[in-house]
């Protein structure tokens, strides 16, 4: 099997890495809660040998795209704090994991790092913690941000071939937590990947606003493209549309 990363909108992206398929934050329904997809609809893949959840927000863990996904994922990696509450709800195999945890699955190796972002799945839910991953086979790395703040432990993830990297949001504007397409490059002077796929943009948008910030979907993209050329030379920008891959 060659390794590649393939995204399916958001921040849903299949990674298959050292002989294993990671699906991350599967999000692929044409409508969650407020939000409507504008990107092309994605049929969710099979034969999943694990889901990897960065916090509980429900722009990246959706409990209905998780039941629809065939056959049901053998395992779930999630935060602290997440755990109960896909175990009861999805009936699968739940491992709880904080920064600086690893573990194998089917050949690939996946550490989980920090993220510096509020992932509580509402203002008054339970504390619960977010996490980016650094997902690695018998050669490429590949680290997946979910949502996060530019922060200096970005400089300590070791070699990364392959960024997938946040670069907006759902709506006209970003709360804390996320990184802008500005804040996204300040994030790749600092990790040095040798390729960065953006993700997190052009997917969703709250009902009733796209005649007004339609824009939203296609300027980050735009922005970040231009301000990587200039501030990170280095690392080669490989724009996906949703269900297209690349190679590692």
């Amino acid at each position: 099997m060659t390794d590649r990363v393939t995204w399916l909108g958001h921040a849903t992206v299949l990674v298959e890495i050292g002989g294993a398929r990671l699906l991350t934050d599967p999000v692929l329904r044409n409508r969650i809660a407020h939000l409507r997809r504008h990107a092309p609809t994605v049929a969710a893949p099979r034969d999943v040998d694990a889901v990897l959840v960065s916090h509980a927000h429900r722009d990246h863990l959706d409990l209905p795209t998780l039941r629809t996904l065939s056959p049901p994922p053998p395992l779930i990696v999630a935060p602290a704090g997440v755990g109960r509450t896909l175990r009861r709800l999805t009936g699968s195999s739940v491992r709880e994991v904080r920064p600086g945890d690893d573990l194998d699955i089917s050949g690939a190796r996946v550490e989980a790092v920090p993220a510096i972002h509020d992932g509580r799945r509402s203002p008054v839910a339970q504390v619960s913690e977010s996490l980016g991953y650094v997902l690695s086979g018998d050669g490429a790395r590949v680290y997946f941000a979910g949502d996060t703040a530019v922060n200096d432990a970005m400089r300590d993830l070791g070699p990364i071939d392959v960024a997938l990297m946040p670069i907006w949001g759902w709506g006209p504007s970003l709360g804390p937590g996320h990184m802008d397409p500005g804040e996204a490059v300040d994030a790749l002077t600092l990790i040095r990947p040798q390729i960065a796929v953006p993700i997190h943009y052009g997917t969703l948008l709250p009902i009733g606003l796209r005649r007004r910030y339609g824009h939203v979907l296609r300027d980050p993209l735009e922005r970040f493209q231009e301000l990587a050329a200039e501030r990170a030379p280095d690392t080669q920008v490989v724009v996906l549309g949703p269900g297209e891959d690349l190679a590692l």
